[in-house]
């Protein structure tokens, strides 16, 4: 089997209101996450429970109660990049302002997951002088995702 390379997996993100809370943007709408983008980590976050049940032998089973998947970005902040520029946005709200839509495609392009997410732990700006400006967030799905085959 091939390997993929993490540079091939595209991230998107696309503004976010009340009124288009129900309606998955289209084409230009989505803004590549890309420019100045060094690292994209995996944010997984999951509630579990163990319990031991008398139909076993006393051992305890793990049962996963939520998940909270998303990534965490950090690069080179570039001001004029369009899908930096919706997260920055964001740094001084709360609620329903860090509110967008993310959507994340696998490094073989043959699938997408697509959903509401927010954005945290925004940081723009900030470390050495010699440095360039900083750009950090994690962006995590609200909900799981719709995941859909990649068409086009």
């Amino acid at each position: 089997m091939p390997k993929s390379k993490n540079a091939k997996r595209k991230h998107y993100v696309a503004p976010w209101s009340a009124e288009n809370a129900a309606t998955e943007p289209t084409g230009d709408a989505w803004k590549w996450l890309a420019d100045g983008v060094t690292t994209a980590e995996v944010e997984n976050d999951e509630e579990t429970d163990d319990t031991a049940y008398y139909n076993g032998d006393g051992t305890p089973e793990t049962v996963v109660k939520s998940v909270k998947y998303g990534f965490s970005f950090e690069g080179d902040y570039i001001k004029e990049d369009e899908a930096q520029a919706i997260i920055a946005g964001m740094r001084f709200k709360v609620g329903d302002g860090r509110k967008l839509w993310f959507k994340v495609v696998d490094a073989d392009g043959k699938k997408q997951y697509v959903g509401v997410a927010t954005a945290s732990g925004i940081k723009i700006g900030g470390g050495e002088a010699s440095e360039f400006e900083s750009f950090e967030c994690t962006i995590s799905w609200n909900s799981a995702p719709k995941e859909s085959a990649v068409v086009g």
